[in-house]
């Protein structure tokens, strides 16, 4: 708990992932973070954090240092710390597409990397994440970006960088997924007369509800699908429909190109960089 934690931006997920820290017990005075827009720092700050509109000044003597800046200034923001990056010091990513072989090559240092994959539920501690570790991360390296990612929520470990566009295409994209047939149904809901606030409240509930049946039951998601699809039934002609749209390869092909997406972003952002002593 005496780990002093630098944030390199301080836009939502770096509020989400130093909020689930204060919560966890982690004192605010272990926590910085660097912003050069006043607003960023000032919401950060109402939680207690130190701010500050200088990164340099936030690295300096951290532990870990969380990138948590946008991929299209990632590599201009890692230059810029070369020179303050401090033997030792734990790097930890949350920039989507950018690999750990640029990252230590933007930094200069033969430092300890972990990549990570969040998902925006870690805005209500209710993410996932999924983690990368170069070969200088150890067991105590390793710990310490699961203790900061675990504060928003799961956290899961990958042993193939390139196994992470996959995580995007599930995980970091699929909340979107999930938002996208609950507008559908609430839509259909609409048309057959029921009023908005109804619809809503029906289809949010039942997304909880099978989100839980699906985590806690101990069947899989398949087996809970024929569970209420009862022969001649209302469910079993709704998943016919949904069978004969050939949903299910939709799917597939949906989620295959995001993370053909994926790869595309991590060659225009993660690419090794031209970075000369």
């Amino acid at each position: 708990m005496n780990e002093r934690i630098a944030f390199i931006g301080a836009g939502n997920m770096a509020t989400a992932l130093a909020g689930g820290l204060l919560r966890a017990g982690r004192p605010a005075t272990s926590l910085v973070a660097a912003d050069p827009i006043g607003e960023q720092r000032e919401r950060i700050a109402r939680m207690g954090v130190t701010t500050t509109a200088e990164n340099a000044v936030a690295v300096a003597g951290a532990d870990v240092v969380v990138l948590a800046v946008k991929p299209q200034v990632f590599g201009t923001v890692v230059t810029d710390l070369r020179p303050h990056f401090e033997p030792g010091q734990l790097i930890v990513s949350i920039a989507a597409g950018v690999s750990t072989s640029a990252i230590a090559a933007w930094c200069g240092h033969p430092l300890p990397i972990v990549r990570c994959m969040p998902n925006t539920p870690a805005l209500y501690g209710a993410g996932i994440s999924a983690l990368f570790a170069n070969e200088h991360a150890g067991a105590r390296e390793r710990s310490l970006a699961e203790g900061v990612l675990r504060a928003a929520g799961d956290v899961v470990w990958v042993g193939d960088e390139s196994h992470l566009d996959a995580v995007t295409a599930v995980s970091g994209s699929g909340p979107a997924y999930f938002f996208y047939l609950m507008e559908g149904m609430i839509e259909a809901a609409e048309r057959l007369g029921l009023d908005d606030g109804l619809a809503r409240r029906l289809t949010l509930a039942t997304a909880y509800g099978a989100a839980v049946m699906a985590r806690d039951s101990g069947e899989a998601p398949a087996q809970l699908r024929r569970n209420v699809t009862s022969p001649g039934g209302t469910t079993e002609r709704a998943i016919g429909v949904l069978d004969e749209a050939h949903v299910r390869a939709t799917i597939d092909l949906a989620i295959r190109s995001a993370a053909t997406r994926s790869r595309e972003l991590a060659a225009e952002f993660g690419a090794l960089p031209d970075v000369r002593a």
